[in-house]
């Protein structure tokens, strides 16, 4: 019997080897990255990350409180739009950010139009080699470069250095880490809070019962007619955690009692109104908490009519 393939069947062989590897290919460039998958990808060290659904906050409507911020009505920004045809309140799916010592890093999911934004780019004076884009930002010290990941999402960096979009080219090793199931959350390590000259009187007694924390993660999600802002702060220890939890409470107290005071009441369309309506307890090694949100506090918080 000669078992010798036949030209016919060497022939299929490489069809279908070839038909696979383009399958795979197709479906390599074409998968969506989840958000752990894309948190994998960011810098992490000393970094405030920020994760945005668009698509879920334009299913519920709350997208709309952004098209009367300062963004949306910016003479730079809407040049940018009619040249590159991109516009987040229609073309963006989601964002995520990271906020590093190093230079802000993005991956943003959305519609692009790949050739318009490479015209942009020649446009304004920058360059593309190959994939990767780079162009001048607002500084000296600011490079924008970027480049597709897939067809529908971007890595994209400002930073001193033109080419940081790169370092979102590749994933730490390592399985996908836990992230909240939100439209929008933001994760940083409790460190950060210590300089925090830049946040309100009224937050920083808040601030100081985490910045020793390894980690803090706020999630905002809608609950009704409001949203709700979730914490989850990560401790060295159970007693930590309890310790934290008491100080946000004894915080929370004090503000109520400092409104009270001055005959005031808790504004629920200010910042006051908010962290006055806080709830926080500890379970384990971590803190749990929740601020009822209302949509007059977005809307003001943002600038909107």
């Amino acid at each position: 019997m000669d078992n010798k393939p036949r030209p016919w069947q060497l022939i299929l062989l490489i069809a279908l080897i070839c038909g696979a590897a383009v399958g795979a290919m197709v479906w390599f460039r074409s998968r969506t990255l989840t958000p752990a998958a894309s948190l994998r990808r960011m810098p992490m060290e000393d970094a405030l990350v920020l994760w945005i659904d668009f698509a879920a906050l334009r299913g519920d409507g709350l997208l709309q409180l952004l098209d009367g911020a300062k963004a949306g009505q910016d003479p730079e920004y809407q040049t940018f739009v009619r040249q590159t045809r991109f516009d987040y309140m229609h073309d963006l799916d989601s964002a995520m950010v990271s906020f590093a010592p190093t230079g802000n890093f993005f991956l943003v999911k959305g519609r692009f139009d790949w050739k318009s934004l490479r015209n942009y780019v020649e446009q304004v004076d920058g360059a593309c080699l190959n994939s990767l884009c780079r162009v001048n930002g607002s500084g000296p010290d600011r490079r924008i470069s970027f480049f597709p990941v897939h067809r529908d999402l971007m890595a994209m960096a400002a930073s001193p250095d033109g080419w940081a979009a790169q370092r979102l080219s590749t994933a730490r090793p390592g399985p996908d880490p836990p992230v909240p199931n939100a439209p929008v959350w933001l994760a940083f390590p409790g460190s950060l809070l210590k300089s925090n000259k830049n946040l309100p009187d009224g937050a920083r007694p808040f601030a100081r019962s985490m910045e020793n924390a390894l980690s803090v993660t706020i999630s905002f999600a809608p609950e009704g007619d409001r949203l709700a802002a979730r914490l989850d702060v990560r401790s060295n220890s159970d007693r930590e955690a309890a310790a934290a939890a008491a100080q946000l409470t004894e915080a929370t107290q004090l503000l109520r009692s400092w409104l009270a005071r001055e005959n005031l009441k808790p504004n629920p369309a200010d910042l006051s109104g908010v962290l006055a309506a806080g709830i926080f307890h500890a379970e384990g090694a971590h803190v749990a908490g929740v601020w009822p949100i209302a949509r007059e506090f977005i809307q003001n918080l943002l600038g909107s009519q």
